[in-house]
């Protein structure tokens, strides 16, 4: 049974089955393309005003008849060849509604792409073929076939033997001149994006952090996304066309896409698509260092993948059961989704392990009165060059996207003495997957439960208002969104003009200018903040204990014949009140000995 493909709605089932009897075409060898083959193809493209395609074998069997639209007919890779350095063994005949037999761009691309033996375009116009125009693949030039292509002839002057021999030709001086086809090269990606060419232009950096090499991209403006196909069905087929033309591996969208447009997507494109999400769990997949890293990085990857898992024909569909399962038993499908469930269930038992192993660390660090300042901000804001700055702590910085995963914490001298623990942080961007959020919410808290948050922000971005407000909304769905903030404006050497932030203070951690006054800033606000001090609340007196742990951190308490003795955490709000309830002789603020670098009690 011979089947039409393509683009058949609108076409009356006589027509269709008269279209059908092209398969029957009887091809002699030696013959490129018959008469009558043609004749047949341009009073049939004349009648639906939609271009047509055959693959005939070199044996002269058509396989395959697709429709198409006005402009463009889908292509499909099909070979008969067992070397993939070698054509196809199948050449494409196609016509071009209008008349125009000349081959398009897009003509050639899929003769290199798809490796067809020849490539020909028919002009059909009143019912009649206007002419014919084929093209080859000739010799290699640095590992790329160039194409031949001959002039436009008339349907009835083709020169069919010639034209098959050259064929043979084509196939000899490929074989010859293509080296082989290198593993592990970049893989080829188009963008589409709705929102802005700002985003756009983030995305493509995403895509080469990614390792991928964009060669294309488009920006649809409209309201809202389609929903069955992101952009409209004629958008995709547009780029379907240019994925065809630009030899494109992948298509990567800027938005997180449903199940359901990915896959009407990839039916339309041809290409394996990714959304915005699936990109940036790829960058963590490859970035991730730590074992609380990897877990979080698997963590949202299945939770991404888990609605998105779909059944492919009778191997998900078929029921699984038989001794021991007794009864309908369960689809593959609900197997795998089970499978997936329940590994998530292992990882989020390890995070909630590791987390709890953190807090012993932060409890630590409390109970030494160890003030904890985070570095905060948007991806490949300098936040990793600024923490080797302060620290030297020779943290991996480069001039990419999410460079730092986990999180590094290095010790810092404050300049007006004491010490506090900086703490490095994963990046923020916009539209950062929820699941991420969701899986890095023990890391993230890191910033969470910070004493002070120096945002470092790009002075020399056009989009730094934007990425700081990004910022901010991260910030405040962790809960951090009332923590004292300091406004670092990094790479401000570079900047054409500083963003107007108040309080903002310009440095440039790759050359070291305005560190040292951040410096000051951070130690400045520490001690504002918090201070160690010593205090004798008596036993009378124990409304004023219970306040000062309710809204400070109490560090050590020892009950004493007078009272109890308490360290804490205290900012200079609170040590002016403590000393007008409980009187000066109770208040002590902590010395630091200058032999030790310790506080000693007082």
């Amino acid at each position: 049974m011979f089947l039409l493909y393509g683009n058949t709605q609108g076409i009356r089932d006589s027509l269709l089955a008269e279209i059908e009897t092209l398969y029957e075409t009887p091809i002699e060898e030696g013959e490129f393309a018959p008469v009558d083959l043609l004749e047949r193809l341009a009073r049939y493209t004349c009648l639906i005003n939609r271009e047509i395609s055959v693959y005939i074998s070199r044996s002269g069997e058509v396989l395959d008849v697709t429709i198409g639209g006005l402009e463009s007919v889908p292509l499909k890779d099909m070979h008969l060849r067992r070397n993939a350095r070698r054509l196809s063994m199948i050449r494409c005949i196609h016509t071009h509604p209008g008349g125009d037999a000349r081959l398009s761009d897009v003509d050639i691309s899929s003769l290199r792409t798809l490796r067809f033996d020849a490539m020909a375009a028919v002009g059909a116009r009143d019912g009649k073929p206007t002419g014919v125009q084929a093209a080859f693949l000739g010799e290699c030039k640095a590992g790329v076939p160039q194409e031949e292509v001959t002039d436009v002839v008339g349907a009835y002057r083709i020169p069919q033997r010639a034209w098959m021999e050259e064929i043979l030709r084509s196939d000899a001086r490929v074989l010859q001149g293509e080296p082989a086809p290198e593993a592990g090269g970049p893989e080829r990606a188009y963008l589409v994006g709705l929102d802005s060419e700002a985003s756009l232009q983030e995305l493509a950096r995403l895509a080469e952090t990614a390792g991928a090499k964009v060669v294309g991209s488009v920006l649809q403006r409209r309201a809202r996304a389609e929903g069955a196909t992101y952009v409209g069905s004629g958008k995709a087929e547009e780029i379907a066309l240019d994925c065809q033309a630009l030899d494109v591996d992948l298509a990567i969208f800027d938005d997180e896409l449903t199940g359901a447009q990915t896959r009407n997507l990839e039916n339309i494109l041809g290409v394996k698509v990714v959304d915005r999400t699936a990109l940036i769990l790829d960058i963590f997949a490859q970035r991730a260092q730590s074992r609380e890293g990897r877990l979080q990085v698997e963590l949202a990857q299945m939770n991404y993948q888990l609605p998105r898992l779909i059944g492919h024909g009778l191997s998900m569909s078929r029921l699984g059961g038989g001794i021991g399962t007794r009864g309908p038993g369960e689809t593959r499908l609900e197997v795998d989704r089970r499978r997936i469930r329940k590994r998530m269930t292992d990882l989020r038992r390890e995070i909630d392990d590791l987390r709890a192993q953190r807090s012993v660390r932060r409890a630590r660090r409390e109970r030494n009165a160890v003030p904890v300042v985070a570095l905060v901000g948007y991806t490949n804001a300098g936040k990793s060059t600024l923490l080797n700055r302060l620290t030297e702590a020779g943290v991996m910085a480069e001039d990419k996207l999410f460079a730092t995963l986990d999180p590094v914490t290095r010790s810092v001298r404050a300049p007006q003495g004491g010490e506090f623990l900086l703490v490095d942080t994963v990046g923020f961007i916009s539209k950062l997957p929820h699941a991420l959020v969701d899986a890095f919410r023990s890391t993230l808290e890191e910033a969470a439960l910070a004493d002070l948050l120096v945002v470092v922000s790009d002075a020399s971005s056009e989009q730094v208002y934007a990425q700081r407000d990004v910022v901010r909304d991260v910030l405040a769905s962790l809960g951090a969104q009332d923590k004292p903030v300091i406004d670092a404006l990094n790479k401000a050497d570079a900047a054409r003009q500083l963003p107007d932030i108040p309080g903002g203070i310009p440095i440039s951690a790759k050359r070291g200018d305005g560190v040292d006054a951040l410096l000051e800033a951070i130690s400045a606000q520490l001690l504002r903040l918090q201070r160690p001090v010593w205090l004798m609340v008596p036993y009378a007196r124990t409304t004023e204990l219970s306040r000062l742990h309710d809204e400070n951190r109490v560090l050590e308490e020892r009950y004493e014949a007078e009272g109890t003795r308490v360290r804490a955490l205290v900012d200079d709000e609170t040590l002016a009140r403590l000393v007008r309830a409980l009187g000066p002789d109770a208040v002590c603020e902590g010395v630091e000995s200058a032999q030790t670098g310790t506080e000693t009690e007082c």
